[in-house]
């Protein structure tokens, strides 16, 4: 019998999901000009507003994992997705600038568990063989949406205002919870699309994210692989989170961009890190996962100083972009790894890695803001010159880190246990 393709339906609610989530944070970026006007904020101000998100992306991150990992991706995910989406509509409301800090803040949290319970859901629904492809269909995607919604938000603002933007794209969230629960369940075996051949297909996903853990959660996140595997994240995402925060207003300043074209050339890092990711999971089917994370890392920091010596506004943008490129190739082999690593806890060794990478999503742009505040113009190259410092410590993380033999160790300890019994 054929297996049948119910698992490439759950591919796609992923995706939908991840998609989703971007386009919503990354709207703050491109409605920050109109949102400092109307609400008289400082730079140092937008950069609490910009790292308020990430904090509480950080602070739920665990908590929200383990949610996920105890009580079924299926209910975690839609009580997550309607609480950001009700805080999304909620942006449009804010009146100064605490209030726009608190609804940002409880936005975070809102998110925190999205991609830690995408993860875990992948991992159950996909033998191992198509979890990289699927990780890197997935962040592909969610960058070329990251990409779409500068001007995408643009667009919006001109003919709703910038209030009136928030409330429309909160009613995606809404559409999506409907579509997720009228199709998907947690477990493969009880889905009526799933046929036998499917089900034989994905046992050795479901055994490995359902059955009994050998080890507590605490003890694992304190092992010396998890805490490398964060650290690494963290450094990724301090550089990732200048290109949804600070990119748009650095080109209207530094490069003397117009909001249209700034808006414009604000896509191609992620664009270009969309191409990455996909390279990515192409990549790892033919090299060690290892050696593409750390060249990608070393690459990127590289280019990262190269771009600040490029005078020309379209050419320094390629670079860029290419940077981007490099350091998203390690994007499905980082998620994957969470996997490797964490079996039964595979949200919540992704939420301990995502809640590091929010944290430097916290620091990153309130750094830029201090930086900008007391140098000025000349704060830009500066701050640019420390997210290449952070990309090389990505890269020597990687030559430590193997969560492909942490997954070989798990499992020939499992069948030597099962050969006693």
């Amino acid at each position: 019998m054929k297996p049948s393709r119910a698992r490439y339906g759950v591919v796609a609610l992923a995706i939908g999901l991840a998609v989703l989530s971007y386009v919503q944070r990354v709207a703050i970026s491109g409605a920050a000009v109109p949102i400092t006007h109307d609400l008289h904020l400082s730079k140092q101000q937008m950069g609490l507003v910009f790292g308020a998100f990430g904090l509480a992306y950080a602070l739920f991150e665990i908590p929200m994992g383990l949610f996920g990992d105890r009580l079924g991706v299926r209910r975690a995910l839609t009580q997550i997705v309607l609480a950001w989406s009700a805080f999304t509509a909620l942006t449009g409301a804010a009146w100064n600038v605490i209030s726009l800090v608190a609804i940002r803040f409880l936005f975070g949290a809102g998110e925190a568990g999205c991609f830690p319970n995408l993860t875990r859901m992948l991992s159950a629904w996909l033998p191992a063989r198509e979890r990289v492809s699927a990780q890197a269909l997935m962040w592909a995607c969610t960058r070329w949406g990251g990409a779409a919604t500068p001007p995408l938000t643009l667009l919006c603002i001109m003919w709703l205002g910038w209030r009136w933007a928030f409330v429309c794209f909160a009613v995606l969230g809404l559409v999506w919870c409907v579509v997720f629960l009228a199709w998907f369940k947690d477990d493969p075996a009880h889905h009526p699309a799933v046929n036998a051949s499917e089900r034989q297909m994905l046992e050795a996903s479901r055994v490995l994210t359902t059955r009994i853990p050998d080890q507590h959660w605490l003890s694992l996140l304190l092992t010396r692989q998890v805490a490398v595997l964060v650290l690494q994240y963290f450094c990724f995402s301090f550089v990732w989170y200048f290109y949804i925060t600070w990119l748009p207003t650095y080109l209207r300043e530094a490069r003397g961009q117009s909001p249209e074209r700034a808006a414009a050339l604000s896509v191609l890092p992620l664009l270009f890190g969309g191409f990455g990711s996909l390279a990515g999971g192409i990549l790892s089917r033919l090299l060690s996962k290892r050696a593409i994370a750390f060249c990608g890392f070393l690459a990127t920091a590289g280019l990262l100083i190269a771009f600040t010596r490029i005078q020309a506004a379209v050419p320094a943008m390629v670079v860029m972009g290419l940077a981007s490129f490099a350091s998203d190739l390690t994007m499905p082999i980082s998620w994957d790894a969470c996997v490797e690593i964490g079996g039964a806890y595979t949200a919540t060794v992704a939420a301990a890695m995502n809640m590091l990478g929010n944290l430097g999503g916290f620091i990153a742009p309130v750094v830029g803001g201090i930086i900008l505040q007391r140098t000025g113009a000349g704060g830009w190259n500066l701050l640019i010159d420390t997210m290449a410092c952070a990309s090389g410590v990505s890269a020597a993380c990687w030559l430590y880190l193997d969560p492909e033999s942490y997954q070989r160790r798990r499992e020939e300890k499992l069948n030597a246990a099962s050969a006693v019994s």
